[in-house]
């Protein structure tokens, strides 16, 4: 009779740790989704994961193209720079971890001549808060972009729709802009420019395999 109670009960018993354990894989998928979904999360949380989540996006379409290269051959963009001395800071991120620099640093002295790294076209002279004095410039065939940034002052005369020669002085290292006051460099970007051939857009590619080998 013990042994029919008993079983009666486990029978019993099935269900409820059934329907138990269907409830805590319900509310488990529940709090996964309302995690992994940034609308859903409070906003000091949100802006922290959105800014990792793009951080990590840009880092893929970098990584994805970071060994393509311009079918130029580079010159150092400012003068008097041992290649060999340069550091690849291109995957550093900046502003707290959210941005990508997606550019290489080069150092030297306020005033040294920056110069132009390939044959190409001003497209673009424009000073905003981050970059201060910057020229953009068009590689001849407009596949690339050069990014020239943090610069002390322009060249006598530059002008947008210049035409630029390989080494033609087109400003002078500076610290204008977010630069550090103390460390004067040039902040040189490259971009394989989109159809729409914007100065603002483009993929990044790492100038730093570029130029480790320029003359």
């Amino acid at each position: 009779m013990t042994m029919k109670r008993t079983a009666a009960r486990s029978a019993r018993l099935i269900p409820l740790l059934l329907v138990s354990f269907l409830f805590a894989l319900l509310g488990w998928l529940f709090l996964r989704n309302r995690t992994a979904d940034p609308r859903r999360m409070p906003l000091k949380d949100r802006s922290s994961y959105l800014g990792a989540t793009e951080v990590l996006a840009k880092r893929r379409s970098v990584d994805a193209t970071r060994s393509t290269s311009s079918s130029h051959e580079l010159l150092m963009p400012v003068a008097g720079i041992d290649p060999r001395t340069l550091n690849d800071n291109f995957l550093e991120t900046r502003g707290g971890g959210i941005r990508l620099h997606g550019a290489i640093d080069i150092l030297a002295p306020r005033g040294t001549p920056v110069l132009a790294a390939d044959d190409g076209v001003v497209r673009k002279l424009f000073t905003s808060v981050p970059g201060g004095l910057t020229v953009y410039e068009f590689d001849l065939q407009e596949q690339y972009c050069y990014y020239y940034a943090h610069l002390d002052g322009y060249a006598p005369g530059l002008h947008e729709g210049q035409m630029l020669r390989k080494g033609d002085l087109i400003g002078f290292v500076g610290t204008s802009g977010n630069a550090p006051k103390d460390t004067p460099h040039l902040h040189f970007a490259v971009s394989r420019l989109d159809p729409d051939k914007k100065w603002w857009t483009g993929t990044p590619i790492n100038p730093y395999p570029l130029l480790v080998q320029a003359p």
